[in-house]
């Protein structure tokens, strides 16, 4: 008998759970580790087998991307009111997004999920119930792969490719003089939370150290179990809905 979906706290009393029929998966790590990269490649892995998929990511909501955006270009809140602003972008995406993909029987891949908010909140104030309290609301996710790699690999990641900024940096943390100094330091906290938290909650680990193509393989395998009972439903489901949802949310808002 298939587990009954749960929240991660006390939960939102008038949603039914038992009315969510698809998948929430959620691909966890810290910056720059290419969650995103692999996502793409999951949704299009997919949707070739007929799956219905949504994505969703962190400050993605239409209600609080850009105050998020402006009060990181400002600096001038304290880490309470940005995890509040963090946690309210969630609930936004969580009520009119993936609880509304899930009702429809989509496979719903999150880039980041509330895991992200646990590490950094703690990062920043060594204390881990306040902010769990505050994501009670949460569904708890059917899977949760965490892309894990070591800080050298992926500073030198990071280098190559984007480049390291302000925030992904843990400047405002002052924890090292420069960004790259600071990078690392920030980071490496940030890893170990991750650490501690993939036994807590039992995320299956894929090592992302390892070329992107390995990495892809490791979790499709990862995923490939939780999705083959439902299968039938799943995709028949989810593509009947497709037309419907459209018309009333975007999955990428």
């Amino acid at each position: 008998m298939e587990n009954a979906r749960q929240y991660f706290g006390d939960g939102l009393p008038y949603q039914n759970l038992n009315e969510l029929k698809g998948k929430l998966i959620a691909i966890e790590g810290t910056d720059g580790v290419g969650r995103s990269t692999h996502i793409e490649m999951l949704q299009e892995w997919l949707e070739v087998q007929g799956y219905g998929v949504v994505t969703t990511g962190w400050t993605r909501s239409n209600l609080m991307s850009k105050t998020i955006e402006m009060a990181k270009q400002g600096n001038i809140l304290d880490r309470w009111s940005f995890s509040l602003l963090y946690a309210t972008d969630f609930a936004d995406r969580l009520e009119h997004q993936i609880i509304p993909a899930l009702r429809s029987g989509f496979i719903v891949l999150a880039d980041r999920y509330i895991y992200t908010a646990f590490a950094r909140d703690f990062v920043r104030s060594g204390d881990r119930s306040w902010i769990r309290d505050v994501f009670g609301f949460a569904v708890i996710p059917d899977l949760v792969c965490y892309l894990r790699i070591d800080v050298d690999t992926l500073a030198l990641r990071v280098i190559e490719t984007k480049g390291m900024n302000f925030w992904e940096s843990g400047m405002d943390l002052r924890l090292g003089g420069d960004l790259y100094d600071s990078f690392k330091k920030y980071q490496g906290l940030l890893i170990e939370e991750f650490d501690k938290m993939a036994e807590e909650f039992t995320f299956e680990v894929v090592d992302a150290r390892k070329p992107p193509e390995e990495i892809q393989e490791a979790l499709r395998v990862k995923i490939e179990p939780l999705l083959k009972n439902g299968r039938t439903q799943l995709a028949s489901t989810g593509a009947a809905a497709a037309a419907e949802e459209s018309a009333t949310w975007s999955p990428n808002s």
